[in-house]
């Protein structure tokens, strides 16, 4: 399964409502755990079965809500038996399917 999470802490007390240290917090965790995954702008991505997956989202949750009163978790999820490399796999497709649609025109 792939599964695409955002999590952040509110109520940080911080004046500008930055968040940054919370989310390092998180994706330290992520890239510990071994498994597949990137980090983007907005989300983080990981990869890998159900329970070790939801395990790892659950220890960055748990080290986010340190930082606030109050903890927010998005969770994008695609589930797709007997598949893996997709984290990597879907965007080559994508830029497979541009190089074809860009030698067409």
């Amino acid at each position: 399964m792939l599964v695409a999470f955002s999590v952040a802490p509110s109520g940080t007390g911080h004046a500008d409502g930055s968040v940054h240290d919370a989310v390092a917090a998180a994706v330290r965790i992520v890239r510990e755990s071994g498994l597949p995954n990137h980090t983007g702008s907005m989300f983080t991505e990981i990869e890998g079965e159900w329970d070790e997956v939801f395990a790892v989202i659950k220890q960055a949750t748990d080290a986010v809500a340190a930082y606030g009163s109050r903890v927010s978790l998005v969770l994008k999820a695609d589930i797709r038996p007997g598949y893996s490399g997709e984290i990597t796999g879907k965007v080559e497709r994508l830029e497979s399917a541009l190089q074809r649609g860009a030698a067409a025109e």
